[in-house]
């Protein structure tokens, strides 16, 4: 049996080369691998020995020969195949051991230049592992360093790889070289400043395997993108509790989301991936309360998200609750002492990085892919006008700047209530907007009075406007843009509401 083993990932490789050799197995090797693999003792051939031909090029151009590829895909039950490398002095390759040059790696540092990650794409490393893959009913072709133990237990036991293995490892190798390649060509296309190519190739790494998806029927796993991204739960550290669930994942992603769009203490509870509570205050402890208090109902059960760390007097209230998930900067040694007294509450840190920039967001469909960049856009992004008779006031300002925040991330139709530094209403994913604003200002009830409205999109009639002025609501912000956007400033004029007009709309589906 004959084996070629070249990998940049060093880790196991020495122990199991080793143990090739024991069970008699002749093993090619080159550049830095047979280097660390002969000063450990271990013997092998060099690869210009079996080419007859030296490594040229910076060792570019090694693998790529006949006497490497022949052997590698000549069929063992074909004749002509045969009478050909034995005509040509070609011994057949058994066994591939390759990983391919870090390239992930390469473009994860901050500090790589474009020639750096061009160096670092590996060509012979995936034709060899191509090759093996495709002739897997010969060959036997390992990537992971995992699979090591597995297949010296085989030729121990049988003396030879099974074609179960064999077949399970050749599509491991074809996964591993189409996620290298997609890596290489979102790489280069986003160096072109090439949006929306005519073929789009991504790809993930699973994180964990889940209990079950939504429901538990449903069969779930958690992948996460191979380079790290600052606005993915995937990032998160686990300090404490049982295993993130499907849900949790989702409803985690979106307190992120809402609790990134602020600079001063804002805590975000969410509920099935809409906010049920925001606070924001001068303490992390009064930001929690303003968030408890918009909602002491639906956070029972709930994400609850902090951009402070959370300190011993906040967790301290977090404790009388049952809660999935916390998630935040940092916990202070008396805060996790507290909250690790309920074995089962996952404690999560992220670090809080600034919001904006351009990201894609992905959205699978029955057969296909929705692509959109990110809705990054806050206020300061609109060209806001006041058409109303009234302007806001400084406090108004305030309410209708946290309802605008907050209404982007709750499911369309949605309208936000806003006073005083919380949230006091929320109506999400109505079919009509009229009946969004309902719902918020039936939960907000006499705390409506005085408050803000956030719309997520234009009001197609002036009836959303009439339901909040009898409520009291006092201001209003919105995109605007209706053709009969009259209506609704005359309405407003009518019961003295000051109105914001965005041009910004926040669909969220």
């Amino acid at each position: 049996m004959r084996a070629i083993v070249s990998v940049s990932n060093k880790e196991g490789i020495v122990p199991f080369v080793q143990q090739l050799v024991e069970l008699g197995v002749e093993v090619i090797s080159t550049g830095g691998t047979k280097k660390i693999l002969e000063e450990n003792g271990v013997k092998v051939i060099g690869i210009s020995e079996v080419t007859g031909f030296p490594e040229i090029l910076d060792g570019r151009v090694k693998t790529l020969h006949p006497m490497i590829h022949g052997g590698l895909l000549a069929m063992r039950d074909n004749e002509s195949h045969q009478e050909q490398v034995k005509e040509h002095g070609i011994t057949p390759i058994d066994l591939v051991v390759v990983n391919l040059y870090p390239f992930k790696e390469t473009i994860s540092k901050k500090d790589t230049t474009f020639e750096d990650a061009i160096e670092n794409i590996d060509i012979g490393g995936p034709t060899m592992l191509r090759a093996a893959a495709k002739n897997h009913r010969d060959v036997t072709v390992m990537v992971d360093p995992v699979d090591y133990a597995g297949v010296i237990a085989e030729i121990k036991e049988t003396g030879k790889v099974e074609e179960g293995t064999r077949r399970r490892l050749a599509a491991k190798v074809f996964r591993h070289t189409a996620a290298y390649d997609a890596m290489i060509a979102n790489y280069l296309t986003e160096a072109v400043e090439e949006t929306h190519p005519e073929s789009l190739t991504i790809t993930f790494e699973k994180k964990q395997g889940l209990r079950y998806g939504e429901n538990p029927h449903q069969k779930a796993a958690f992948y996460e993108a191979p380079l790290a991204s600052e606005f993915s739960i995937s990032s998160a550290t686990q300090l404490h509790g049982k295993e993130l669930s499907y849900n949790n994942i989702n409803d985690a992603d979106t307190a992120l989301q809402i609790v990134k769009e602020f600079t001063e203490p804002a805590v975000v509870a969410v509920k099935h991936m809409n906010p049920c509570g925001v606070g924001v205050g001068a303490t992390t402890v009064e930001a929690y309360r303003r968030a408890y208090e918009a909602d002491p109902v639906s956070i029972f059960g709930g994400i609850v998200a902090f951009n402070t760390e959370v300190d011993k007097e906040t967790a301290l209230l977090l404790h009388e609750l049952f809660l999935e998930i916390i998630l935040a900067p940092s916990f202070s040694e008396e805060a996790l002492e507290v909250l690790k007294q309920k074995k089962n509450l996952r404690l999560l840190t992220l670090e809080m990085a600034e919001q904006g920039g351009t990201a894609s967001r992905y959205a699978s469909i029955r057969g296909g892919l929705l692509v959109q960049e990110e809705d990054f856009a806050g206020l300061e992004d609109a060209e806001y006008t006041v058409p109303t008779k009234r302007e806001p006031t400084e406090k108004e300002w305030e309410d209708l700047k946290l309802a605008w925040k907050v209404v982007k991330h709750v499911k369309s139709n949605a309208i936000v209530l806003a006073k005083g530094n919380q949230t006091v209403g929320v109506g999400a994913g109505q079919m009509n907007r009229v009946g969004a604003a309902k719902i918020a200002l039936e939960q907000a009830g006499e705390k409506a009075v005085g408050s803000a409205l956030g719309s997520d999109a234009f009001f197609p009639m002036d009836d959303t406007v009439e339901a909040a002025a009898k409520a009291g609501v006092t201001a209003i912000i919105q995109p605007g843009g209706s053709i009969r956007d009259e209506d609704s400033i005359k309405k407003a004029d009518e019961y003295g509401i000051a109105m914001v007009f965005t041009g910004i709309r926040h669909f969220k589906h």
